[in-house]
């Protein structure tokens, strides 16, 4: 009984992951259509493409899932239309909590996002309720092994970037969204492909919370994430190494 009890939880376990990458194929697919809605099906002429496909494949993502995603978008699938929306509110503890969605049903989103704010001792607010608190900035990422510190520092600084964060991770190049392209273009012309480049939401200040308000506010973040019309979440909160240790445990 103990070993079937075992291979149960692993078929479980196994269940779950393929769901969720399920899930997370169905996301970066959505950004591919828009993408190519926006900008046209080359990616060496469409920035937001390439940048979705370096996703996807960083992801282990099918070629064909790929293929099947940009042919919505060029008609030769069945296309839907997604729309872009951004959600913001405060989370337990008052953090700032912004949200980005592509969803083709407006109303089934809002009510889903609302319900998730509601049920997790938050509140969804007006649009530019929490934005305020952040900075939009591009991010270009490398492997560490890309280049030595100094090299990407002064391939960054060269190419306009405003600051350059390099861990074992990886190289973090940041600059103002209108500078991103030629950042971008830059770095890549030097380095190869980056491992993601995009726009991002960065907190110009942190909210500390415990470790009560911070499990509850875990589990909205969950939840909004696996939300298949939620593409990415942002948030302001600060948790301590220990505590944050302790919930992911």
């Amino acid at each position: 009984m103990a070993g079937h009890s075992q291979f149960k939880n692993i078929m479980y376990r196994k269940g779950a992951q393929d769901a969720k990458r399920a899930k997370l194929f169905t996301k970066l697919a959505r950004e591919i259509t828009v993408s190519v809605k926006e900008g046209g099906d080359d990616p060496a002429a469409n920035p937001r493409l390439r940048a979705a496909i370096i996703a996807g494949r960083k992801e282990n993502m099918p070629n064909d899932n790929i293929n099947r995603a940009i042919k919505r978008a060029t008609g030769d699938g069945a296309a839907d239309n997604f729309e872009e929306i951004r959600y913001e509110g405060y989370g337990p503890g008052g953090v700032a909590v912004i949200i980005e969605a592509l969803t083709d049903n407006r109303n089934r989103t809002a009510s889903e996002v609302r319900s998730a704010f509601s049920k997790h001792g938050g509140a969804l607010g007006e649009t530019n309720s929490v934005s305020f608190m952040f900075e939009r900035q591009g991010v270009v990422e490398y492997p560490a092994d890309t280049a030595t510190t100094d090299e990407m520092f002064e391939a960054a600084v060269e190419a306009g970037a405003d600051d350059v964060a390099t861990s074992d991770d990886g190289h973090e190049i940041i600059c103002a969204i209108e500078s991103f392209n030629s950042v971008r273009d830059a770095l890549e012309a030097r380095f190869g492909e980056a491992s993601r480049a995009g726009l991002d939401w960065r907190p110009q200040n942190t909210t500390p919370v415990d470790e009560d308000k911070a499990a509850t506010l875990l589990k909205l973040i969950d939840i909004l994430d696996d939300n298949d019309d939620v593409q990415r979440v942002f948030s302001n909160f600060e948790v301590d190494d220990e505590v944050m240790a302790k919930l992911s445990a």
